[in-house]
């Protein structure tokens, strides 16, 4: 009888992980963050509309929107979470809670369309007292947010680029692609790190300073890091180009 009741537990252990993997991914924001990427992506394919030739944007389009497919990135970025998170359930319990809902919300409400466009020449500086701009100081250290605005500027900034290679062949090697992407990716998260305190002061301005303690007390935690380097791989993963 014990046996079979392992068995049960064993056998209805991955279906109930594999819902508190959804619950996060959904409770987390990511469905809204990947609805606020699709309006980026519409306002970069824009951009390039009237600079190149008829022929090499409809390759952009088709390309950027096979990569960027809302059903495929959500596919790829909950595989990667069950993949590089082992247990969701401690950060399931901090997204659950006022707090968490309050920090989910303040990071999708920092990507919506209109606030992207509103503060399209910068941020405001961000009047702090000492005590706050030492939690957000913990907090930018705790989060992957330099690097997560690096990739999402980086995938964005691909769509032109990847047409080009295909309707060019050869126009680049594998390994001059790879060391010009990667000195992009650098000097993006130099120009983000310049400013990560400021950027992080704006998108959670609606944290008391209790609030934003419990934050950063929650990023710093074991568990907290493993969520958030999973999160990370997460964003790659749902960017990726599945070619």
């Amino acid at each position: 009888m014990r046996f079979l009741l392992v068995l049960c537990m064993l056998l209805g252990s991955s279906s109930v992980f594999a819902d508190a993997y959804l619950e996060l991914y959904q409770k987390a924001g990511w469905p809204q963050q990947q609805r606020h990427f699709a309006s980026a992506l519409e306002q970069a394919q824009l951009r390039y509309k009237n600079t190149l030739p008829t022929a090499i944007y409809q390759t952009l389009l088709e390309n950027s929107n096979k990569r960027f497919a809302t059903a495929a990135m959500h596919q790829r970025g909950q595989k990667a979470l069950r993949q590089n998170l082992d247990n969701p359930n401690s950060a399931l319990a901090f997204f659950n809670s006022a707090i968490g809902q309050k920090v989910s919300a303040a990071e999708v409400a920092a990507t919506h369309p209109e606030q992207l466009q509103r503060y399209a020449a910068g941020l405001p500086a961000i009047a702090a007292d000492a005590t706050r701009r030492l939690l957000i100081r913990h907090l930018a250290n705790a989060l992957p947010a330099s690097q997560s605005g690096a990739e999402v500027t980086l995938a964005l900034g691909s769509v032109a680029a990847d047409s080009l290679s295909q309707m060019l062949p050869g126009l680049m090697g594998a390994e001059q692609a790879n060391a010009l992407l990667e000195s992009q990716r650098q000097r993006l998260l130099t120009e983000i790190e310049a400013n990560i305190d400021n950027t992080l002061l704006h998108v959670y301005r609606d944290l008391s300073d209790a609030e934003l303690e419990e934050f950063v007390s929650f990023a710093q935690s074991p568990e907290g890091q493993a969520y958030y380097q999973a999160a990370f791989k997460t964003l790659q993963a749902s960017l990726r180009n599945p070619q």
